[in-house]
Formats: C-alpha cells, structure tokens, sequence
C-alpha cells in the first residue's frame, strides 16, 4: 500500500477538488479527510452508513458547587480568564485551557481536572470507497491528535482490505496537524496556484517535506490565470528539484461539480480540469511506484 498526502500552503487552493477528483480517477484505494478543522471531503463524496466513535482528547476543570465556598482563589489565579465569580465560583468551558492551576491550589478540593470530548470520527461508505473523516467539537483547538487517529484508522482499514492506495486530504499550513499527517506518508503532493502567497506557501510547504525526508511533487491549480507566475513557481520547481507532475487549468466545471456535491470526474469526465488531472495521475503513478518521474512542461 502507497500512502499520498494532499497538501497545501492555506486552505482554497483545491486541495480538496484535487482529492475527490483522484478519488473518482484511482481504483482500489481508501480516503482519509485530515483536515479535521474544515473536514469537507464529505460534501464532495456523500458518505453513508457512517459508524461514529468519539474523540476524548485534553482536559478541563469542573467545579462542584457543593464544596465550592467561593473563596475567589481559582478566579485570582486564573491567567486564561476561565472562571467567574458570583456566590461561587462559574467555569466558562470555552476558555478554559485545562492547565490545572485552579485545582491544585484550590483549598477546599471543589475543582477537579476531568477529561474532555473534544469530537468525533467516522468511518464511512462513499461510490468510491472507504472514507474515514472526523469532525471536531465547537470551540475545539486541533492539536494532531485527532490527525494521528484519522489516518491511523485509516492505514489499518486499506491494510485490511488489501487496497493498494491511501489517498489523504491533508491540512492546511504548517502546523502540527500538518506535520501529524506527514507521518509514515509515501509521497505528499503539494497543491499551489499562481501567486505571489501561492509561491511562499508552495516555499514553506517544501522545506517542511525536505526536512522530514518525504518525497514531494507539486500541482500547480488554475496554472492559466496568471502565466508570468506560472514561469516563476515551475522554474522555482526546477531549482529546487521538485517534480511538477500536473497543471490545472481553471475550468468552470469545477465550480459546477462542487455545486453538485460530486467529484469532478464523475461531474464532467471530459471537461479540461478532468483531464488534467488523468494527465497528472498518469505521472505520478510511476513516482508512487518508485520509477523514473518526469516533469511535465
């Protein structure tokens, strides 16, 4: 199994467009979402018969009014602004950022520190395949730890059923859930467009994938909306010994497909963004499959 990660500078280059497209293009594969902050690869494939299981991850206080005296000590204490007082002390669950202050020092005991849902992740049917996706609570900072779980599961699933490929819809910028998802990755694909923002992200993005020491390849989305851009992040590719293995054309039948809630393939299977991308995925294929790679033109 050959595990490729989708990745992108900031969210709205089409990271997700180019996943759901791969995912109606490759046989025998199952997807993971890991961008568990704005997860929306559901809406492009229509999971179903989805089975969910929670995600308990940190920790918060919770107050117990009957011990409480309402001595004020949690609420001096309390750099994060998590507590109010009245008769007693009040927490306010958002704010509070589980760092346990108020317990240990609170002098009769009420506060203690307890464990928190933080979310949810599923594991679903799609017209293409197995998805695994996930969805954090309200208010809810992702730390990688939901990232780790997704593709974990998701690794073991493809493993069980003996599928060849594990597409993953990473997440954006260059944080820790973006470099959760890099672990044991084959190959990242790093989706940009031609921008000034597009060609710092696409900077970072590599510098992040050199110094993990994953082989990385580069799409380059909406390549013919700004072609003097276009030359600067292809010879930037050169330079730096990244394969550029496909550009997209902006094709209105993108916009259409999304509207539809279907991957782009199934949509419109001969508009030039679908091409594209079976032009892209016949490139990288041999990559994946560690043979020679070239790079388009």
């Amino acid at each position: 199994m050959k595990e490729l990660l989708i990745l992108s500078g900031k969210g709205g280059t089409g990271k997700t467009t180019v996943t759901g497209a791969l995912a109606a293009i490759v046989t025998s594969k199952v997807m993971a979402d890991c961008d568990v902050d704005a997860a929306d690869l559901h809406l492009i494939l229509q999971p179903r018969d989805s089975e969910e299981h929670e995600f308990w991850c940190g920790v918060e206080a919770r107050i117990d009014p009957q011990r409480c005296t309402g001595c004020g000590t949690c609420f001096d204490l309390c750099r994060f602004k998590a507590i109010e007082m009245a008769d007693k002390a009040r927490l306010l669950p958002f704010a509070c950022e589980g760092c346990g202050v108020c317990a240990h020092f609170c002098p009769e005991g009420a506060i203690n520190m307890v464990d928190k849902l933080s979310g949810s992740w599923f594991v679903s049917t799609t017209d293409q395949g197995p998805l695994l996706h996930a969805r954090l609570g309200v208010g809810e900072e992702n730390s990688g730890k939901l990232v780790s779980l997704v593709k974990r599961k998701a690794r073991e699933l493809a493993a069980s059923q003996g599928v060849q490929w594990l597409l993953v819809d990473g997440p954006p910028g260059l944080a820790c859930p973006a470099i959760a998802a890099l672990a044991q990755v084959h190959t990242a694909l790093l989706v940009t467009e031609p921008t000034l923002s597009g060609l710092h992200d696409l900077q970072r993005l590599a510098e992040l994938t050199a110094h993990f020491r994953v082989p990385t390849a580069v799409c380059l989305n909406k390549w013919d909306l700004h072609p003097e851009q276009t030359r600067e992040i292809t010879e930037f590719c050169r330079r730096q010994q990244l394969p550029l293995v496909g550009k997209i054309p902006f094709d209105r039948a993108v916009v259409d497909a999304i509207v539809q809630g279907l991957p782009l393939p199934v949509h419109a299977p001969n508009a030039p963004a679908t091409m594209a991308i079976e032009q892209m995925w016949a490139t990288l294929q041999p990559y994946l499959e560690q043979k020679e790679l070239r790079t388009i033109n």
